[in-house]
């Protein structure tokens, strides 16, 4: 993986010096970090040079991230362990000016106003500009590699949520089956939750990002489930819903079918080229006219990888097409209060039609199953 960081590093360096000159960028965003350096300690920082030399700085004393071993200093990456209480964004700045950097572009999104200023007194002579979101907008589209950690946090979150089917569920809190789930997500070999696992059961079920409480799963309940593993930091995303009994009210089943349809009608438009907002529209049409239009978020959907929230958004006022090897979620719901509502949550990757179309990850059957 050290010559892809290298290339990602060089890609980067391009991107901010197309003309040359001296400009050197400071990546301080945890996950834009680990995509240009590899796993690396919590809150290291990444100087890359105008010249090819790139320094990474850290507190390695802090531990790093169990998923990889730390960089080697070769392809260009030079390692510079701090101690104390430096920070590492500051030394970094310090750096830049001490190589000669007549320019230092910096995540203005990540840093806070205190740390900007310490960072351009640190970086004397040396003019500071926004880096902007050049980094997100490279990692955008997944190479196969990274497609590949993706597919493996994907069977490991199918077979943890497929375990937990086959067990007694009755009269279990909510918070039991969450911990229970992340505790099989780690024992089939992720890193750790993708982020906080959400069981949502009764009156509860279909709202999003729904924390977990101490009600119990009761018979008739809708029972909706939202989860995903992080495997070499890569994560995804998969939401089921189910009905706890032999058999299903007629609303229950209405209302699945109705978001069944506007998720598959979500899927089906992920093809390169299509439009963030017209793939958003697919869902919303199809809620919009069962009359659930309202209930649907302010996304359909969102990019995946290193972190669970990343571009392209899929929503009504998002600009932008989608290109292949973009891995998104689909995530339509529907929440009725006081009664409960529906969740199908899919991370697939865009693939052209000539390809197969999308690949779907999250194969967990999506039929409405009564446990």
């Amino acid at each position: 993986m050290s010559e892809v960081h290298a290339a990602r590093r060089s890609r980067l360096r391009a991107r901010c010096s197309p003309a040359g000159g001296s400009v050197a960028a400071l990546v301080s965003l945890p996950a834009n970090v680990r995509y240009l350096a590899g796993s690396v300690p919590e809150g290291a920082v990444l100087l890359v040079g105008p010249s090819g030399e790139d320094v990474l700085l850290g507190h390695w004393d802090h531990g790093g991230d169990p998923a990889g071993p730390l960089p080697a200093e070769d392809q260009g990456l030079r390692i510079a362990p701090l101690g104390g209480e430096a920070d590492p964004a500051v030394a970094a700045a310090e750096l830049a000016a001490e190589g000669g950097a007549d320019t230092l572009a910096v995540e203005e999104h990540h840093l806070t106003v205190a740390r900007h200023r310490a960072v351009a007194a640190g970086a004397v002579g040396v003019r500071l500009v926004d880096l902007e979101c050049a980094v997100e907008r490279q990692r955008l589209v997944k190479d196969e590699e990274e497609i590949a950690a993706l597919r493996v946090a994907a069977e490991i979150t199918d077979r943890a949520l497929g375990e937990l089917l086959e067990s007694i569920l009755v009269g279990r809190t909510e918070r039991h089956l969450a911990l229970e789930l992340e505790r099989r997500l780690v024992d089939h070999g992720a890193d750790g939750p993708a982020f906080p696992t959400s069981v949502a059961t009764g009156s509860h079920s279909g709202l999003a990002g729904h924390r977990p409480t101490d009600r119990r799963v009761e018979e008739g309940d809708f029972l909706t489930v939202c989860l995903g593993a992080r495997f070499r930091g890569y994560r995804c995303r998969i939401g089921r819903t189910f009905v706890i009994g032999t058999s299903p009210d007629d609303w229950q089943i209405e209302l699945y079918e109705v978001v069944f349809a506007a998720q598959r009608a979500a899927r089906e438009a992920l093809t390169p080229g299509a439009e963030y907002a017209a793939v958003d529209r697919a869902a919303r049409d199809v809620l919009d006219a069962a009359g659930h239009g309202t209930a649907l978020g302010p996304v359909t959907g969102r990019g995946v990888g290193l972190e669970i929230g990343e571009d392209p958004r899929l929503s009504p006022a998002a600009m932008g097409r989608l290109g292949p090897c973009v891995p998104v979620t689909v995530e339509p719901g529907v929440h009725l209060p006081g009664r409960g509502g529906v969740r199908i949550d899919d991370t697939l990757v865009v693939r052209s039609p000539a390809d197969g179309g999308p690949e779907l990850l999250t194969i967990t059957t999506k039929e409405l199953l009564a446990l």
